[in-house]
């Protein structure tokens, strides 16, 4: 509309697209979308998406979950994916294994999880590396 093609127009709808598992509302099974998610309900399964994830005081997920970025201020137990950076906050309880880019906890949040940080592995396999060149050619 209004100089938009129906392309853009697409892109734009899909980028700002927010879903919401109410309090109160239980879900068995597996999600996927390209929009954030706030969980205030129940989720048993797993979620994937390119978006934000949050999970409200209420909220729980047992589960798998794939995202760009995480806020917990709930429960989470399982395994949990963030490509970029994930938030306990002070009321947080995460269990279960996490691999993260960064990560950041507020004081009070339960953390009682495996936690490997995909930046640190690259940095330390470029040291590596550079101490094996720096041998082969001494």
């Amino acid at each position: 509309m209004f100089g938009k093609n129906k392309k853009e127009d697409a892109v734009e709808r899909k980028t700002t697209s927010r879903n919401v598992i109410g309090k109160g509302t239980k879900i068995i099974g597996d999600v996927i979308s390209e929009g954030d998610f706030r969980i205030d309900g129940i989720l048993e399964g797993s979620l994937k998406t390119d978006g934000r994830v949050i999970i409200g005081q209420e909220g729980f997920i047992q589960g798998n979950v794939e995202c760009a970025n995480a806020d917990i201020e709930g429960k989470f137990s399982g395994e949990f994916i963030v490509s970029d950076t994930l938030t306990a906050k002070t009321s947080a309880n995460i269990t279960g294994s996490v691999i993260v880019g960064q990560i950041s906890t507020e004081p009070g949040a339960a953390f009682n999880a495996t936690c490997n940080m995909k930046g640190a592995v690259k940095e330390l396999s470029k040291e590596n590396n550079d101490q094996k060149l720096k041998q082969k050619t001494a």
